[in-house]
């Protein structure tokens, strides 16, 4: 419900509703969170700002991330560049959440002071309200709750698409990984309940969408909370029984937690996608000792071995680290060895670098910059060889492939369309005679494989319209016929779109 508070602020002195853009770094659960924080704004009447607004919005909101390298120097930068802008257009609001703003807190209107509200990564249902007190009061509002207030979900969402979607089903993480500050900055993990989260996926399967993706920033640690062990593949093959939705997915796991019975609903569950990205970080025994990680590379090495042996056309893809201090020369060959004999479908690599606050940030023997630099340059070039290898496994097989909208970039001058096969490989694919839109479904035999990509040149072979395409054309006429300035209402269903610069599984890959 939104009270009349909520909507003072979101309306101008001339009854014009007041727009706003937020911007997100980091990791899926922040681009989700996102979701959440336009929908709260939608909800209490703000209204979106045309794409490439670039900051020209009477609220702009940054959702931050405190992962990223650089991620406090990046927000100043863009923090600054509003502060002119903001003097010459009276009313104009910033706001900054997520992790940096969890961790920062008053330290960030120290540095910025034109910014008008700061809150964290527990309490973004505050948002409208915070900003109209700032409005009210004309002086910044911090609020920094230490403890969930609500499990985000419960909040008014505006999602990005019509086909996919992300959902959380829990937040928090009770591990101690030393390079990672995501503990303190989410809290310890929180599970939903199975009929809530089961609930959510019926009422996005019935608006159109045919994609989930199950969230959490150690996803199937699910069930801890709960006292329940065997939580998270009972929840798979729940979603199994799901009429209508096509394709479950989940991101990112624990090789600690990854047990056999999640193996057995993966590969027993038919809409459980042929997919796995499972955390590395080290090849090294040593280096994930000193990481805290619960695994040593005989466990990790064997979850891959019986995924395959259960799923053989898994894709399964990682996140390394590279130059963690103390990091030797043998134990780098330790993590090439590992890509080798786990033969990833893509990796995503990080040279290491200090977080403040972790406890990897005050250990001794740390490597410096053009040993890591180098270090790093070699393992991507061993993983770019392997996953060329790898897709061109690919050529000659029949695919289907879930239409995407915005992922091939190149689509309109090659009249491609592009989507993702049920490994959620990337295929570029000749546009067929007939009305193809996203969210349907196409049959295409692949000819050719690059690294990141596959492609299919020939004619294809079938197109399945499908609900979610429907959902999609709908959307997008309802888009077209809305008057400028005028909400639709509801929140949209859908995935977000491509994942911001740089973002990839890492505040979630524990």
């Amino acid at each position: 419900m939104t009270s009349s508070s909520d909507r003072t602020g979101a309306v101008d002195e001339v009854g014009v509703s007041r727009t706003y853009e937020v911007r997100t770094y980091g990791c899926q659960m922040n681009v989700h969170d996102s979701e959440r924080l336009s929908g709260l704004l939608e909800n209490a009447g703000y209204v979106r700002a045309p794409e490439g607004s670039d900051g020209d919005a009477d609220v702009v909101v940054f959702n931050t991330c405190a992962v990223r390298e650089n991620a406090d120097n990046k927000l100043y930068g863009n923090l600054g560049r509003l502060a002119p802008m903001k003097t010459t257009r009276p009313g104009m609001q910033i706001a900054v959440g997520g992790c940096l703003a969890q961790k920062d807190r008053e330290t960030i209107v120290k540095k910025a002071p034109w910014v008008d509200v700061v809150f964290g990564t527990h309490n973004i249902g505050k948002l409208p309200v915070l900003l109209e007190r700032a409005r009210i009061q004309e002086e910044a509002q911090i609020e920094i709750a230490e403890s969930l207030e609500a499990f985000p979900s419960t909040l008014p969402t505006r999602r990005e698409s019509a086909y996919a979607a992300w959902v959380s089903i829990s937040v928090g993480c009770n591990n101690t990984c030393t390079f990672c500050i995501v503990p303190a900055l989410r809290g310890k993990e929180e599970d939903r309940r199975p009929g809530d989260i089961l609930a959510e996926i019926e009422a996005l399967v019935a608006e159109g969408v045919s994609e989930i993706t199950l969230l959490g920033q150690n996803v199937n640690a699910y069930g801890s909370d709960l006292g329940d062990r065997e939580a998270f593949s009972k929840l798979l093959r729940a979603c199994g029984q799901i009429e209508g939705l096509e394709r479950v997915r989940f991101t990112s796991p624990h090789p600690r937690d990854f047990t056999d019975d999640v193996i057995a609903a993966m590969a027993e569950t038919p809409n459980v996608m042929p997919q796995l990205h499972m955390p590395l970080q080290s090849g090294s025994d040593t280096v994930l000792r000193a990481m805290r990680r619960s695994y040593r590379q005989e466990r990790f090495l064997g979850i891959i071995e019986k995924v395959r042996a259960a799923i053989p056309h898994a894709a399964i893809s990682t996140d390394i680290i590279v130059g963690f201090p103390g990091e030797t020369e043998e134990d780098f060959e330790q993590t090439m060895h590992t890509v080798r004999e786990a033969r990833f479908a893509n990796a995503f690599t990080f040279q290491y670098s200090k977080r403040p606050g972790t406890p990897a940030s005050d250990m001794e023997g740390q490597i410096p910059k053009e040993v890591v630099q180098e270090r790093y340059m070699r393992l991507v070039a061993l993983q770019e060889e392997i996953s060329w290898e790898e897709n061109k496994k690919q050529v000659g097989r029949t695919l289907e492939v879930m239409v995407a909208e915005g992922e091939g970039r190149k689509d309109g001058t090659t009249h491609r369309l592009s989507g993702r096969a049920p490994d959620n490989r990337l295929v570029h694919f000749t546009k067929p005679e007939s009305e193809v839109r996203p969210g349907d479904v196409v049959t295409v035999e692949i000819t050719y494989a690059a690294p990141h990509h596959l492609l299919a040149e020939g004619p294809t072979t079938s197109v399945r319209r499908t609900r979610a395409g429907d959902a999609w054309e709908k959307r997008t006429q309802e888009a077209a016929a809305k008057p400028a300035g005028v909400l639709l209402g509801l929140p949209k269903i859908g995935v977000p779109e491509p994942l911001p610069e740089a973002a990839a599984p890492a505040c979630g890959s524990h």
